[in-house]
């Protein structure tokens, strides 16, 4: 399959969706002469002096970039000449992802470490021309700090996808894969613009259906699936069903010590590789939320993998266990109970008892990509394991994409963690990257927030997530405002108001959602199955009341290790400590670490009740601040994507409000104590 113009191509789209569609490889029409004409200089022609499908891929990105921004495509040679030129190479005294980019009047370079490099480099130079950055003179060097960079679709079958919520499935419909394989070609080119170099297609909780990918029954088409993605450097995985020898193999267990069920694995691992040479490896969602699993059978989580594992390494492959298990059947009544506990719990027992070819996959927090919650004590635990950080892209619960909320500044409050694990600095960035332990395998993983809709993530703005997040774990010490600008200038423009407004609205998003949602580290308080919209004492597998114990006197939860749960030992000392005492505990986790009375004054000065109080009015005001500000960019972009953000503004506003009104009215109905402001509580 070729690169061609998708205004061509997506004949489903109407051309004012075609912009949408675009994101940001908008590549629109420069008209700064000198500008133009110091690009048509540098690069109107290019000496390459390897070829091969992925850096074909790469030239016809400059070449198609280049048509639509300045009105020209660059002749391609294969010998320098004695003009001014751009000449690609690859580099084998290079790293592999490494690239460098020197630029100058006479003879300019893009060196890469292979053709994945090259792509990336090429990639890079035409970020900078949409941004109509000065390139003469220019000198880059650049190293992926992260080497595996993954995104993971929960995509199912039947064509909808689970925490989805931008349409439906692109891989899938109606129990086979699509059949518009340039949908699927044109998300590989995004993904690769930001530098993702892995994907799983399917979801990881794995039904019958999706058992059958790694039979003949899909294979062929995963084949095709995998190519597609290997033009762009990125590097296709499978979710598997644990159960999978029950369920496609005939077998009467999936007990991981059974010779029969090793077997059975080893059988499947050789036969998914002659037919997909190129495959990853597997992805593994075992023993939680009803999902099969070692424990079935007396194992655990280490003897479940390795067998896994066996299979695999012949052919090099990976198997990638979450580590998001815990009993959702257990009594939550009883206050020793705690969920947070649950992944460290399980996996630090087992570390160094994991195959080489083995990593776990451990969410950024201890509980489901809550608004705020601690960094996960899994990450700085292990030592002896190879190790992903996984973040979820989708909005699970926050907003769901109907809420404008930028995910950035929470992704760097974690990556700028420090575990103390090997003394101070020792932040999970370093960890996660594998250079702190020295791990064979790592990197960081994300769940999509993509669909079918024509603007690929529902609500415009959620694009900037995507984006970010490729960004972010190629070089996570971009700050959350350099990232935010450069997707402004991509895929709204360069005008200073366009630039200002945005960043006015984009920044401060993730705060506002907090102030109207939940309050200092208490999280979920959403709706149960589906997760939108406040229900105070909502929570799954609890019918019995709520998670955060309210009650006339106070609210939170004791975590600590003298009188609560215990979680907090579950930190290094330094950080057991700053959690465990209420003085030292940061206010914005206050409620997650400690039950106090709604009279408990914050380092603020304010009262908790009063905070509520003051944070879910503060919410609302700033949605009608984002509204204002969004509405005086109406002249400066297409009427279409302004409307449509727009209206989701207007949803968000509506919900905020409803948000603000339920949560303020129940603890105001719970403590009795009047907001000392006098404003309206129901």
């Amino acid at each position: 399959m070729q690169f061609r113009d998708s205004e061509r191509l997506v004949h489903s789209l109407t051309e004012d969706q075609l912009t949408s569609y675009r994101a940001w490889l908008q590549y629109n029409p420069i008209n700064q002469q000198d500008y133009r004409e110091e690009i048509m200089h540098l690069l109107s022609t290019i000496c390459v002096k390897d070829r091969n499908e992925v850096i074909d891929r790469a030239l016809d990105e400059l070449s198609f970039g280049l048509d639509q921004m300045i009105g020209y495509k660059p002749a391609v040679v294969r010998n320098e000449e004695d003009r001014s030129m751009l000449i690609i190479m690859i580099d084998p005294t290079y790293k592999a992802e490494m690239y460098t980019i020197n630029l100058n009047s006479e003879k300019s370079m893009l060196r890469g470490g292979s053709s994945r490099a090259i792509l990336y480099g090429v990639f890079h130079l035409l970020r900078l021309i949409q941004q109509q950055s000065k390139l003469t003179g220019l000198s880059i060097k650049e190293v992926p700090k992260n080497a595996i960079r993954m995104i993971n679709q929960w995509d199912d079958m039947n064509g909808s996808v689970e925490r989805g919520y931008a349409g439906e499935s692109i891989f899938y419909k109606d129990y086979q894969f699509s059949k518009d394989r340039q949908r699927i070609y044109d998300y590989a080119r995004l993904l690769s613009s930001v530098g993702i170099n892995a994907i799983t297609i399917n979801n990881v909780n794995v039904h019958q259906i999706e058992s059958k990918l790694i039979t003949d029954t899909y294979l062929a088409e995963v084949k095709q699936t995998s190519d597609i993605f290997n033009q762009f450097g990125i590097t296709l995985f499978l979710s598997i069903n644990y159960a999978a020898p029950i369920e496609i193999g005939g077998l009467d267990s999936a007990d991981p010590l059974d010779p029969k069920v090793r077997a059975f694995w080893k059988d499947i691992a050789q036969h998914v590789y002659e037919v997909v040479p190129n495959l990853g490896g597997f992805l593994v969602k075992a023993d939680s939320e009803n999902r099969p699993g070692p424990f079935t059978y007396g194992r655990n989580h280490a003897e479940g993998a390795n067998m896994l594992a066996e299979a695999m390494e012949p052919y090099g492959g990976k198997v990638i266990w979450r580590c998001f298990v815990y009993n959702c059947k257990q009594d939550w009544r009883d206050r020793t109970t705690d969920r947070a506990r649950a992944a460290y719990d399980h996996f630090m027992p087992l570390d160094g008892s994991f195959n080489d070819n083995v990593v776990l996959q451990i969410k950024n927090g201890p509980m489901d990509f809550q608004v705020r919650e601690p960094v996960s004590p899994l990450i700085g635990g292990l030592e002896k394991t190879n190790q992903f950080l996984e973040f979820q892209i989708a909005q699970e619960y926050l907003g769901q994409q109907r809420h404008l909320v930028y995910l950035i500044p929470q992704w760097k409050e974690v990556l700028e963690f420090d575990t103390f694990a090997k003394g101070e600095g020792t932040t999970v960035k370093q960890i996660v990257s594998g250079d702190v332990f020295d791990n064979n395998i790592s990197g960081i993983v994300a769940v999509s927030n993509i669909g079918n809709d024509y603007n690929w993530t529902g609500h415009t703005i959620a694009q900037l997530n995507l984006y970010g997040y490729g960004r972010l774990i190629w070089n996570p010490d971009l700050t959350a405002e350099e990232i935010a600008l450069e997707w402004i200038k991509q895929t709204f423009g360069n005008h200073p108001t366009v630039i200002k407004l945005l960043m006015e609205i984009v920044m401060p998003s993730w705060e506002t959602y907090e102030n109207y949602t939940s309050p200092l580290g208490i999280g979920w308080m959403v709706n149960v199955n589906h997760h939108y919209g406040p229900n105070i004492d909502g929570y799954e597998y609890m019918a019995w009341g709520t998670y955060h114990f309210a009650d006339r006197n106070g609210l939170g939860v004791d975590r600590t290790q003298e009188t609560g749960t215990g979680y907090t030992s579950q930190y290094h000392q330094e950080n057991q400590s700053l959690y465990e005492q209420v003085e030292t505990c940061p206010d914005e986790l206050l409620l997650f670490f400690h039950h106090v009375p709604y009279t408990h004054k914050l380092k603020s000065g304010k009262t908790v009740i009063q905070h509520i109080y003051d944070t879910h009015f503060q919410g609302v005001e700033q949605v009608q601040s984002m509204m204002e500000k969004w509405e005086a960019l109406s002249s400066f972009m297409d009427a279409k994507r302004h409307q449509d953000v727009q209206e989701r503004l207007n949803h968000q506003l509506e919900n905020a409000k409803e948000w603000r009104d339920i949560i303020n009215t129940y603890f105001y109905r719970k403590s009795g104590i009047a907001d000392r402001h006098n404003r309206t509580i129901y």
